[in-house]
């Protein structure tokens, strides 16, 4: 097929295999002044016992909503696409069934390294809709591919030089000319690999960013940022460097970069160190040197061994309206404005009942997981991730959180999603939970946000969570 993926719409209603660890659930709930929620539970449309393989790594909308794209440890993408709204089942709105799936990347061998190449995809950005096919880039740790997703329902018919079964046809044996014609067939989903960007990174490759020009983007790893032409596959050019001549030298790595929303010449990318750089290349072709550097100072009083390795930033996203930016680190989610360079706008408690815990954390690792932070459709509400397959919602205007439970346990056919307690210490009420009785192997650290709705969509290890306004 050289590179083509096709996919029927029949053979997703039989639960095709290729989509083996991936449940799929469809919930409704409603953001009533970040205070209760209501949700519809239907069972998953794909489940099997989780592997290493099936964890999704990246879940991410589109610029409609429309599409909503996951990868995983597998290197596999898989696409849903929403529900059309029907007046015989209005409860069916907004619901996502799978529109395509293919394997984007695969396990390679770095033999000049000896290094392993996973196949895990790390992020997937959608490219805006241009026609009537759908563009994303995918990335591993090394390589940048850029897929075009198209559907066919006609195939042509009635060559001359070759017979319907393809094979090619004795010239002598043809006495007429026939004309081509096209012929309905049954809905088939093509994903093609259309750019390979590879060759261009040392180190692991931790985010993409698509520009607001759509001619370019950048990826990033943890010393260099590359930027690159969409329609060139053979050269990047790096505008971020910060290898030291003496890697004993290194202080901080790169952790997290994004283009500005609206301003083509303007990006951000935050460090391990807890600081953000805002770096103009209208400038100088290599941004070394920053324009704007946000950092909040650190207070003497609460230093410990842990301060360095918490106040690493994790996730680093602009608003909508490219004032502002959000960060993500171990403990907070912090609002920044563009203006404000000495402190963040804002700063959200995100699991602070853990700062006692950081000992037991450092331990198993999990001090060094990744939450992502994501803005909704108004920048109004930020949403990000946590243990226990919670997730928390700020609302910036009423200053109000939630903390929300994505878990098929507790789900049931038109229940409350209800707001979950922690109980840090002293007696326990009924509907809270102990700090102690958390799960640190249940974890959401990938979430999305419908650009333009209010829906979710978060991953909990190999399950996909997805959350609408409740359809009265």
């Amino acid at each position: 097929m050289n590179g083509i993926i096709s996919v029927s719409e029949a053979s997703f209603k039989k639960a095709g295999i290729s989509l083996k660890g991936l449940s799929f659930f469809s919930l409704t709930y409603t953001l009533t002044a970040l205070c209760t929620s209501t949700l519809t539970f239907s069972p998953p449309l794909f489940s099997a016992s989780c592997v290493a393989a099936d964890i999704i790594s990246t879940v991410e909308f589109n610029s409609s909503g429309e599409l909503l794209a996951t990868g995983d440890k597998g290197g596999r993408v898989v696409v849903f696409q929403r529900e059309q709204e029907s007046k015989s089942q209005p409860q069916r709105r907004g619901e996502y069934n799978v529109y395509s799936t293919f394997q984007s990347h695969e396990p390679e061998f770095d033999y000049l390294k000896s290094l392993e190449i996973e196949e895990k995809i790390n992020k997937i950005k959608w490219l805006p809709q241009q026609n009537a096919a759908y563009f994303l880039l995918s990335t591993n740790d090394k390589t940048v591919k850029l897929w075009k997703i198209s559907e066919r329902d006609k195939r042509p018919e009635g060559y001359n030089l070759k017979d319907d079964d393809g094979r090619i046809r004795d010239p002598s044996t043809i006495t007429s000319l026939r004309v081509p014609v096209l012929q309905p067939m049954d809905l088939m989903v093509e994903a093609t690999a259309r750019r390979v960007f590879s060759n261009a990174h040392t180190y692991h490759i931790n985010s993409i960013s698509v520009n607001s020009d759509l001619q370019t983007f950048i990826s990033t790893d943890d010393l260099r940022v590359n930027l690159w032409n969409l329609e060139i596959t053979d050269r990047s050019f790096n505008i971020v460097d910060i290898k030291p001549a003496n890697m004993e030298e290194l202080t901080e790595v790169i952790t997290s970069a994004e283009f500005h929303p609206q301003q083509c010449h303007t990006f951000a990318y935050s460090s391990s160190k807890g600081s953000i750089r805002l770096c103009d290349m209208r400038q100088a072709a290599l941004c070394d040197k920053h324009c704007k550097y946000f950092e909040e100072p650190e207070d003497p009083s609460t230093r410990s061994f842990f301060s360095e390795i918490i106040s690493s930033i994790s996730d680093v996203k602009f608003s909508h309206n490219g004032r502002y930016l959000m960060t993500r680190d171990y403990l907070t989610v912090k609002v920044w404005d563009l203006q404000m360079e000495n402190k963040p706008l804002e700063t959200y408690q995100v699991h602070d009942y853990l700062r006692g815990k950081l000992c037991s954390l450092y331990e198993n690792d999990c001090i060094f997981d990744k939450f992502e932070c994501v803005w909704n459709g108004s920048d109004s509400v930020i949403m990000t991730g946590s243990y226990n397959n919670f997730f928390r919602m700020f609302d910036r205007n009423t200053k109000r959180d939630v903390t929300l439970e994505a878990s098929r346990e507790n789900s049931k056919p038109r229940a409350i999603l209800k707001p979950r307690k922690v109980c840090v210490g002293g007696k326990r009420r009924k509907d809270e939970i102990s700090v102690d009785s958390l799960d640190f192997s249940k974890k959401i650290l990938h979430t999305t946000w419908h650009p333009h709705e209010n829906i979710i969509a978060v991953a909990a290890t190999n399950n996909l969570y997805i959350f609408q306004d409740k359809v009265n």
